[in-house]
C-alpha cells in the first residue's frame, strides 16, 4: 500500500483544499493528513476560524482522506513519515523547496494550487463585504 501524507491547517474548507486533497490521494493508496493544532497555528501566528476538532471533524468526512493526525511542531515530519511508513510527502507549490530534506526519508511533490482561491482571499472578502 503506497501511503501519502500531506499538513495543512485546513480552515474555511474550500474547493482549493478539495483539490489538493483529490489529487494528493490520487497518488497513492492512503492519505494522512497532519492538521495543525490551535497551538501550532499560535507559533505559526495564524488565526483559525474554526477549532482543531472541527477541523478534524470537517477532514474526516471527505472520502479522500483516510487519517487526520495532529501537527504540533515544524519538526514532527520526518518522525510522522517513519512512523506511517510514509511514501509521498505532499504540499501545494507555494511551499516549492521548503521539504526537499525529506526526500531522504520519501517522494516529495509539489502540486499546483487551486487559482482564484485561498483562506486569506476569503477571509478579505467577507472582511470587505463586513465593513462594505
Amino acid at each position: 500500500m503506497k501511503k501519502v501524507i500531506t499538513y495543512g491547517t485546513f480552515d474555511l474548507l474550500h474547493w482549493g483544499h478539495i483539490n489538493l486533497l483529490k489529487r494528493a490521494r490520487e497518488l497513492g493508496d492512503y492519505l494522512i493528513v497532519g492538521l495543525s493544532t490551535d497551538e501550532f497555528n499560535e507559533i505559526k501566528n495564524k488565526k483559525s476560524y474554526h477549532s482543531y476538532e472541527n477541523r478534524k471533524l470537517i477532514l474526516e468526512a471527505i472520502r479522500y482522506v483516510d487519517e487526520v493526525i495532529p501537527e504540533n511542531t515544524w519538526e514532527q515530519k520526518i518522525d510522522d513519515i517513519k512512523r506511517h511508513h510514509v511514501d509521498i510527502f505532499v504540499m501545494g507549490d507555494d511551499w516549492k523547496g521548503k521539504f526537499d530534506y525529506l526526500k531522504d526519508y520519501c517522494e516529495v511533490v509539489y502540486l499546483p494550487r487551486t487559482v482564484g482561491i485561498s483562506t486569506t482571499k476569503i477571509k478579505q472578502d467577507l472582511f470587505s463585504v463586513k465593513n462594505g
